[in-house]
């Protein structure tokens, strides 16, 4: 994550990737502007690392001697280079995004099918409706609004189409059985025997059971 408070470095090994620091402008451009942070090595802003609008000319936005706040972008103490950006970093890399990861959010838009969360990354997430919750849900707005702050699990990333899957049900305890059945409940209940069971048992019990069994097959059978 960014820093959002400004940060003191004294040389170019404190510094570190998203830090957040002070800076003065020594020259402009046609590219970009070459700046102080006070580290002994002046850093470099692209001219694509000033504004989020197009800028034409450098030396239409900063000035020789201007103070600006800027961001660490990539640094070499080996080289001695220096690649700074004023547009403020993304919380999070592509790389840096995993399944299983549990982020906190926040709602950026309703749709019918879910609610796109902000987790800090280049694009949002999505949290499709049935991810919402346990059971039913007739509209994502029932649960949620838009500026919410969610509790939210990475399901998927996909760099290529830039698509990350979240859910919210899968950090909430899923719910109990509905119904519990008793010893009663479960058991079948036996049926009365039949006549015909009863003169089986019968047969079989008496001592000429095999022939009386054999004479109640064929009285069934004919």
């Amino acid at each position: 994550m960014a820093n959002e408070e400004l940060q003191t470095p004294e040389t170019i090994e404190d510094l570190e990737p998203k830090m957040k620091v002070q800076g003065k402008v020594l020259k402009t451009t046609l590219a970009g502007a070459i700046v102080d942070i006070g580290v002994g090595v002046p850093g470099v802003i692209h001219i694509s690392k000033i504004q989020k609008g197009s800028v034409t000319r450098v030396a239409d936005v900063l000035s020789e001697g201007q103070e600006i706040e800027v961001w660490i972008q990539r640094v070499d103490p080996e080289k001695n280079k220096i690649e700074l950006t004023m547009l403020e970093p993304l919380g999070m890399d592509w790389r840096d995004i995993k399944p299983d990861m549990e982020l906190v959010g926040k709602v950026t838009r309703i749709e019918k099918y879910g609610v796109f969360v902000d987790i800090e990354a280049e694009r949002p997430g999505l949290v499709h409706i049935s991810e919402m919750t346990h059971g039913y849900v007739r509209t994502p707005s029932d649960l949620v609004q838009k500026g919410d702050q969610v509790n939210v699990k990475v399901l998927k990333v996909n760099r290529r189409k830039k698509q990350i899957k979240l859910s919210m049900k899968a950090l909430e305890e899923p719910p109990e059985e509905a119904f519990a059945f008793t010893d009663d409940e479960d058991e079948k209940k036996e049926e009365p025997p039949t006549a015909f069971e009863v003169a089986i048992r019968k047969a079989m019990e008496s001592k000429g059971g095999d022939s009386e069994l054999a004479d109640l097959l064929s009285k069934l059978e004919s």
